[in-house]
This record gives structure tokens, C-alpha cells and sequence, in this order.
């Protein structure tokens, strides 16, 4: 199991972060054909396919920045700008890594989602991981990175009581999603069998992970979560999971909802409850802070304005180079110029060493005071 650890840096409230696992055969071009299909609908202004060995030689914005690389392990780098709120700019980076030597082959390929608006993020906006992924539930783009975990579906709880506290412990501590367990009074038909996440606003929709656990496993599921997470599962109710380390705004009562009814109605008390946990601050981990970081400081999309803008700064910083380049040769030169006189006056101009004059020694004429102050005057910071 990965390491638990989280940074002090709460996610911004302008940020949306998701991190999952594809499964699918060519999630790189799963991608690319969705970017170019919302393109050419008007949705993206525009969006960059780019190598991510290229990418982080290329950084527009901060090209010594060790941050806007996306690692060894990166795949392909995407970048997708678009408007919400008729002018609000939203820029994003979608990254897709190999997988970790430890896991097998058929567990898909991880990817990194990071998006930032202009202004505090709104739910009701489009969700950034259809941007970038389609919108069908053929393509398995939508797996958590815990394994036998999915968004857009129910996911049912293992029925083995070490299994099911694995599972708990890996999604409160590894997942970056928002967790909710429902329990079946009794087995729902069709139309109960609908996850909870279809009523809840787009941008919302994709960072929620809904688990059902079956009308037997009351006990079984209440005990496990009691012993791991300290709270309750209600019998036919609801409760979102914390986080691991808990935050310090998370009451188990306030987020657990005493009856859903899983029969096709919006189960609005809980939905209220979804918003509200996931409006609460929420740490980033190391990871996720990377990935906001090389939003913001490895960017390559770039607008007309903006490019205008970097244009002229890149003139500001190579005439400021230009000019320290001939500010330290004319010092080069003053110094060479200078040696040579001073070398002139010890040797009185014939390469030859004359030896010192008879009598006292006189310190101010000396050839080495001359040679001494000739140097000295380049190491004033003003000369």
C-alpha cells in the first residue's frame, strides 16, 4: 500500500484535481480524439499534444523550473483551454504515466488531471475530465487508482471483512476522490440501482466514488468502519468517508445520512451533503501539488495577448543579458589594459625586470604597488 502523505497546502478553491486509471488499449488516442471532436464543436478555444521530453524543454513560462517536469515515467503531456461563465478562461493539463514496475499490465494506464479557473470554481461548470476524456461508458477511463474502484458506477462492497478494510483504508488514504458508502435496506430494482452521482452538478459528478453495500452486510460494514474510520454505517442511510489524516471540519454525524431511498428519486438530503463535504478544505498530497504546480508554471498554451506579453519579457531579459555580456568585457578589457601598463612600468617597456634603485625602499614607486593598484581598482564593486 502507498505511503499516506499529505501536504500543509489546501487545494485552491480556483483548482480541480483528479487522478484515475485507464484501461483501455490507446487512452493517448481516446484523448486526442475528444480534444479534436470539442475543438472543432466550439467548447475548446484551443489544445496542445505534446512529448513530455519536449514539454519540459520547452516550458514557456518558467524554463528553469524543475516543477513543470512531468517526470520519467510520463507518456504524453495535453493541454486544453476553454471558457466557462462566458469569460472565464479555464486552462488544464492531463498527463498519462506508465504504469508502477510493481502492478500488472492490464491495470491501465495512470493519469493526472489538473485544472484552474480565473475565478473560485463552480460545480455547475463542465466537468474538466470530459474535456479531455469522452463521455461514453465504453472507453475505461474512469477507474480510481485503487484497485477494483470506478466513478460513474456503483461499486459493491467485498464481502471479506479483511478485503473490505483494505479497501477503506486504501481509499481514504490513496484515492483523491470523495468517497460515499450507501446501504441497501433491501435490493433495489433498476431504477435504484442508478448511482447517486448522475443528480449531482457536472464538475462534481467526476469526483465522486459511490459504493453500495448489499442488505447482509449492515453489520459487517458498520463494524469495519467503526474499527478503521470511527464512523457509522446506518442501516438503508449513507455516510462519506473521511480522509486519512481527518480534517479537522469533518464530523462523522454531519456527513452520515440515516435513509436513502435507492428507488430513482434525488436523494437530496444527501447530494447536500456531498456539496458540503466537498466545498471543505482538502490537502493536497505531494503529488497533487506537483501537478497544480506544473499547471502554473509549465504552461505552453498560450494565448495571442500572452505571447505578445512573453515576447516582449524574453527582449526585456536578452537585452538585460546582452548588456551585462558587454559591461563584464569592457571590464576585461579595462583590466588587460591596465595589467599591461603596470607590467610596462615594472619592466620599463622591454619585457626586461630592472632591479630596484638603490636606498630606502620607497612603497609608493615600488614596480609590485604599482601592478597592485593597477588590479585593485577592478575589485570595487563599482569599477
Amino acid at each position: 500500500m502507498a505511503k499516506n502523505s499529505t501536504s500543509s497546502t489546501a487545494v485552491p478553491d480556483t483548482a480541480w484535481l483528479g487522478r484515475g486509471r485507464h484501461l483501455g488499449p490507446e487512452p493517448e488516442q481516446d484523448v486526442r480524439r475528444n480534444l479534436i471532436a470539442l475543438k472543432a464543436a466550439g467548447v475548446l478555444d484551443d489544445f496542445l499534444d505534446l512529448d513530455p521530453v519536449e514539454a519540459a524543454a520547452s516550458t514557456v513560462l518558467h524554463p528553469r523550473d524543475e516543477s513543470a517536469d512531468p517526470g520519467p515515467s510520463a507518456r504524453r503531456l495535453f493541454e486544453a483551454r476553454w471558457r466557462v461563465a462566458d469569460d472565464v478562461t479555464v486552462r488544464a493539463q492531463l498527463t498519462t504515466y506508465d504504469p508502477e514496475a510493481r502492478r500488472k499490465e492490464d491495470e491501465g494506464v495512470t493519469w493526472v488531471l489538473a485544472a484552474e479557473a480565473e475565478q473560485a470554481w463552480d460545480d455547475h461548470w463542465p466537468s474538466p475530465a470530459l474535456m479531455f476524456w469522452p463521455d461514453s461508458d465504453q472507453v475505461a477511463w474512469d477507474h480510481d487508482t485503487v484497485a477494483g474502484v470506478r466513478l460513474r458506477t456503483t461499486n459493491h462492497l467485498p464481502k471479506d471483512d479483511d478485503e473490505l478494510r483494505h479497501l477503506l483504508r486504501d481509499c481514504t488514504r490513496q484515492s483523491w476522490f470523495i468517497h460515499v458508502v450507501v446501504h441497501e435496506a433491501m435490493t433495489p430494482d433498476a431504477k435504484g440501482q442508478q448511482p447517486i452521482s448522475t443528480f449531482l452538478p457536472p464538475s462534481l459528478r467526476h469526483r465522486v466514488v459511490e459504493h453500495r453495500g448489499t442488505p447482509e452486510q449492515a453489520q459487517i460494514a458498520d463494524f469495519a468502519m467503526k474499527r478503521e474510520l470511527s464512523v457509522r454505517m446506518p442501516r438503508g442511510g449513507a455516510v462519506i468517508l473521511p480522509t486519512v489524516p481527518q480534517g479537522a471540519d469533518y464530523e462523522a454525524e454531519r456527513f452520515t445520512v440515516r435513509t436513502v431511498f435507492l428507488d430513482g428519486s434525488e436523494p437530496t438530503e444527501l447530494l447536500d451533503r456531498v456539496r458540503e463535504f466537498a466545498a471543505l478544505p482538502r490537502p493536497m498530497s505531494p503529488e497533487a501539488e506537483r501537478a497544480l504546480t506544473r499547471l502554473r508554471q509549465g504552461w505552453h498554451l498560450l494565448t495571442p495577448d500572452e505571447e505578445l506579453v512573453h515576447a516582449q519579457d524574453m527582449v526585456t531579459k536578452y537585452a538585460e543579458a546582452l548588456d551585462a555580456m558587454t559591461t563584464s568585457r569592457d571590464l576585461y578589457r579595462e583590466a588587460a589594459e591596465a595589467a599591461q601598463a603596470a607590467l610596462a612600468e615594472v619592466t620599463g617597456g622591454d619585457g626586461v625586470p630592472r632591479p630596484p634603485a638603490a636606498g630606502p625602499a620607497k612603497t609608493e614607486g615600488s614596480p609590485l604597488n604599482a601592478l597592485t593598484k593597477a588590479f585593485g581598482r577592478f575589485r570595487e564593486p563599482k569599477k
